[in-house]
């Protein structure tokens, strides 16, 4: 509908009608106004797979679902490095939509991993906003072709579930710029989510929900989010302040009590009814929106999703050791370990669980007389039970290879609340410990929403780390296992060795609502690399049945201004004997040290096939931003002149070729200079930096003090005086140097004046 018809439809509502139509009807329907023809809509949670709920509905999981397919949760997808695998992710849930008549699909779940202890993890995508903005966007952009709306969540800071309705993410500018707010910009710019959702949490001591700066300014202004906001399903706090800040929909609304204070805050002239109106267009161009593009016929096939969900994992799933002993052969006799080979889990817990179609395990698949089951561990207890490890032990002891399923129980991760360590049930590490004992050929397969600890990790000569794979979890490992599927996933964070080194170690979980983030820039492989700490597997890593060449390096120029941008190529060549998928990724890396920054930040990639012995091209673009800092005394993307290097690797650890460019700054920072202000700025600063060094030394008599060739060799040169000054604030001539107080304000003002 045209915004002109909407306003006009808007003028013709009560104001009780407006304020209800910001709040849900039920749980998950928007109200409908019957005398205007306005109908409702449903909004369904997601993100990897629809949880509609025709009854009594709920936000945790609890109540049952009609049945749908469960494709991989984001922890998967995410290591897929794959836009257009994305794409099509979204695409067919947006048409299972369709056919289920939902409006909006709650989803993509996008923040950052900050701890690997944030319980709701498996949702999120990476521990980087390059990879997780970029796979968003596709995802989006696929959903919203079928004319089915999206809700990116949780806007803002929503890294953690510990206390996650009443804590504060104090975050400061810089920080939430590059790496929080950044993990939704892209998404956001370049796909055009039809809403948003805020999160439970406040941000620096302002709840999302009400947090203007970031909802209007921001978000609408700056981004040009046309879209409405949405609750988090029970994450209001104060309506009208809300309503003010840019929360348009409140859900599931609160049985009239918030209509109410909408109503009397008008009234009363407390709020403008403009807003109100707003808020309501925001919500009748969704509505309508939906509705004039209702495809009736629409219809899908379970059978059909299912095979795309099977397709989607086998792109995701990550090969992270592998000795030689991938892929199996059906010649060899193998012992199948651990109930997740029978009953895994494929899946997290609350909003996201999806009442699953057709789950299949990995004994469900294979058929072969030579492997021998023993279940090792049971699930619903973590008491280590000596009669089962004893049966594994012992066919393991007989067979030429033993694979062990193991993970994480359902209650160690999920909506709600945050996990209490980073290790496996003792009872699981008490098995892969035993079976160790006796085979040296051993193979784990992890099923998990995040990074686990590996204490066993030097012992075992394969692992495959499926996350949470979804309903054809089985089929997938069965190929990747017998190599009939080529693995090309690649992690989109870092598994450290031990939960101690995760640079939230000392205050995760511990701040109660006041949860500072003290590690500010320095998140996943920007901490762990820029300390050149030992990690379990480095982000971007992931291995192949193949091995992939990288070669000519070429930028298309050695030097630009920051307005220009700069191509970068080179070749990747499948050196194997199978076909074979790689995952190029391009860092950009700086060696100012004058500036606070991350070693490399990743800035593009892409996921390439070649075949064996083919080659091909890859091209990138880069340009301001990818070489910009937040500046916050501009409150602005800023490029430091210098020398910036390009970096192309298989992994943030594994670069493998490298060049450098020179780029120069358009933009400088204005300097005020006081006499607070320290030498060492003023010598750093271009537009003040020669004529100060000029005016310093004729008041130092700089040249009078340089020592003679005869001279006492302990007189201070003019570099050493300089190096002195370089932390000394301008009032120190005042009285360290006794040069008079009116002489001194004078070069401040004379410095103040450089153009």
């Amino acid at each position: 509908m045209e915004k002109e018809k909407i306003k006009e439809l808007v003028s013709k509502m009560t104001l009780e009608e407006k304020a209800g139509l910001c709040s849900g009807k039920d749980f998950w329907n928007t109200k409908d106004v019957k005398r205007l023809g306005i109908p409702s809509i449903m909004l369904s949670d997601g993100p990897h797979g629809l949880r509609k709920q025709e009854k009594e509905g709920d936000h945790l999981g609890v109540g049952e679902s009609v049945e749908a397919v469960c494709f991989p949760a984001g922890c998967l997808t995410g290591a897929s490095f794959d836009e257009e695998l994305l794409y099509e992710l979204g695409e067919t849930l947006g048409n299972e939509c369709q056919a289920e008549n939902i409006g909006v699909l709650l989803g993509p779940a996008m923040n950052i991993k900050r701890s690997p202890l944030c319980g709701r993890n498996f949702e999120y995508y990476s521990e980087d906003p390059c990879v997780s903005s970029k796979l968003a966007a596709s995802y989006i952009k696929g959903v919203q072709s079928k004319h089915i709306g999206t809700s990116p969540k949780h806007f803002l800071g929503n890294n953690q579930e510990h206390r996650r309705m009443t804590s504060s993410s104090n975050i400061d500018e810089r920080t939430l710029r590059e790496i929080y707010l950044a993990s939704f910009e892209t998404a956001v710019k370049e796909a055009k989510p039809w809403t948003i959702m805020a999160s439970y949490n406040a941000v620096n001591h302002v709840y999302a929900s009400e947090h203007r700066e970031n909802l209007t300014d921001v978000l609408r202004n700056e981004w040009e989010f046309d879209g409405f906001v949405v609750s988090d399903w029970g994450a209001v706090n104060h309506r009208v302040e809300g309503l003010f800040a840019g929360l348009d929909l409140e859900m599931p609304g609160s049985k009239g009590v918030n209509d109410k204070k909408i109503m009397e805050a008008v009234k009363s002239k407390q709020l403008n009814e403009s807003v109100l109106d707003n808020a309501c267009e925001r919500i009748l161009d969704v509505v309508f929106r939906y509705w004039e593009n209702r495809n009736e016929k629409a219809v899908y096939s379970k059978e059909k999703d299912h095979k795309i969900a099977k397709r989607i994992a086998e792109e995701s799933v990550v090969l992270l050791k592998n000795e030689g002993i991938l892929p199996l052969t059906k010649d060899k006799k193998i012992a199948v370990i651990g109930e997740y080979a029978k009953s895994p889990r494929y899946q997290g817990g609350g909003s996201s669980h999806i009442n699953a179609y057709s789950v299949v395990s990995f004994m469900d698949k294979i058929s072969d007389e030579s492997v021998f089951y023993a279940k090792g561990y049971c699930d619903a207890d973590e008491t280590t039970d000596e009669t089962l490890i004893q049966e594994a032990v012992e066919i393991s002891a007989d067979a030429d290879v033993a694979v062990l399923f193991v993970g994480l129980p359902e209650r160690y991760e999920s909506e709600g609340f945050d996990r209490l360590n980073m290790k496996l049930p003792a009872n699981q590490t008490a098995l892969i410990d035993a079976v160790c004992g006796v085979q040296k050929n051993v193979v784990v397969v992890l099923h998990n929403g995040s990074p686990v600890e590996m204490p066993w990790e030097k012992k075992v000569k394969g692992i495959l780390e499926c996350y949470l794979a979804g309903e054809a979890v089985g089929e997938v490992q069965y190929d990747i296992l017998f190599g009939n599927t080529n693995p090309s996933g690649k992690l989109a964070e870092t598994f450290p060795i031990r939960l101690e080194d995760n640079p939230t170690y000392l205050t995760y979980g511990l701040d109660k609502d006041d949860v500072d983030y003290k590690e500010g820039i320095f998140v996943g492989y920007r901490y762990y690399d820029g300390k050149n700490m030992n990690v379990l597997y480095p982000f971007g890593h992931g291995l192949s049945y193949t091995e992939f060449s990288y070669s000519d390096l070429e930028i298309s120029k050695n030097k630009m201004k920051d307005t220009e941008s700069v191509d970068v190529s080179f070749l990747v060549k499948n050196e194997g004997t199978v076909f074979g998928k790689e995952v190029v990724q391009l860092y950009v890396s700086s060696n100012d040290r004058n500036m606070i920054r991350p070693q490399k930040e990743l800035k593009r990639f892409k996921k390439i096939s070649l075949n064996p012995g083919e080659q091909k091209r890859i091209t990138f673009t880069l340009k301001k931003r990818d070489f910009a800092y937040w500046n916050v005394d501009i409150h602005d993307w800023h490029v430091l002149t210098g020398e910036y290097f390009v970096c192309i690797g298989a992994s943030s650890r594994d670069i493998r070729l490298e060049s450098s460019i020179n780029v120069e700054s358009t933009t400088s920072i204005p300097l005020k200079i006081t006499l607070d202000t320290p030498f060492g700025d003023i010598f750093s600063n271009p537009k003040t930096m020669e004529k100060a060094k000029k005016m310093f030394s004729e008041s130092l008599n700089m040249e009078e003090n340089k020592p003679s060739d005869n001279s006492d060799k302990n007189v201070m040169s003019p570099e050493m005086i300089e190096a002195m000054l370089q932390y000394m604030p301008v009032r120190s001539f005042i009285g360290f140097m006794g040069i008079p107080e009116d002489k001194v304000e004078d070069m401040v003002s004379y410095l103040n004046d450089v153009e």
